[in-house]
């Protein structure tokens, strides 16, 4: 008998600031234990090998900022829709290649800001943007596989305000409120975790992840896991 093994491509790199090694490094032992055969590439430029991303099943990305060629995104877009799953977090994949408007239309949702808490609230050197949110589950999250079972639950990190389009299934949102020192007049809500289909292919994004601890927090880490699964290549 001929077992086939699925293949993961982890490409990673841009801002240091979201540690995209060590943060990747944590899910590679999920993708090898959940029979993925995983590749890293510390740069953009695998996009561009159509034969490789033919044979892969699944993208993990975790590339903040940066810059990507119009024939990596062109071969990223194209193996989307073809089948191949991609999946990210945080800044990783919705903070990504700001200046292509094609990547944004490809994960349907775009980084615009993390508000800073208020005056009078102290925090750390480097916490400055940390702020006390929930993340709550939608209708759709409550009975879809990458989010059915957990419970909403609050974090004390960046809080991701997004711009966002339509085509995304959202299974989970975060509500920026309005406030005194801030020059918005409502509150604001954005999706926290959502899916998209392009083509034959599936796309995951996962706002929170900052930094390692919150990739660490029980509910965020089943997500960005489970997300893995469910974006993977279906046929």
């Amino acid at each position: 008998m001929t077992t086939t093994t699925r293949k993961a491509l982890v490409v990673r790199g841009g801002w240091d600031g979201h540690q995209p090694v060590a943060a990747t490094e944590r899910f590679l032992p999920f993708l090898r234990e959940r029979g993925f055969d995983v590749r890293v590439e510390e740069a953009t430029a695998v996009y561009a090998d159509a034969g490789a991303l033919a044979e892969t099943d699944l993208i993990v990305q975790s590339v903040t900022m940066s810059e990507i060629s119009r024939e990596e995104l062109e071969g990223l877009r194209a193996a989307v829709a073809a089948g191949t799953g991609f999946t990210g977090w945080h800044g990783g994949i919705a903070d990504s290649f700001r200046a292509s408007s094609d990547y944004l239309q490809l994960v349907g949702g775009q980084f615009a800001t993390h508000p800073a808490v208020g005056p009078g609230i102290e925090r750390a050197e480097g916490e400055e943007y940390y702020r006390d949110h929930r993340v709550e589950f939608t209708d759709l999250g409550r009975r879809h596989p990458i989010t059915e079972g957990l419970e909403d639950f609050t974090l004390r990190t960046e809080q991701y305000w997004v711009l966002f389009d339509e085509l995304n299934d959202v299974l989970a949102t975060t509500t920026h409120p309005s406030e005194p020192a801030q020059p918005w007049h409502r509150a604001h809500t954005s999706p926290a975790v959502w899916t998209r289909e392009w083509g034959a292919g599936r796309i995951v994004v996962t706002t929170p992840g900052h930094s390692l601890d919150v990739l660490d927090h029980p509910s965020v880490r089943t997500i960005i896991e489970r997300g893995m699964l469910w974006a993977a290549r279906t046929a």
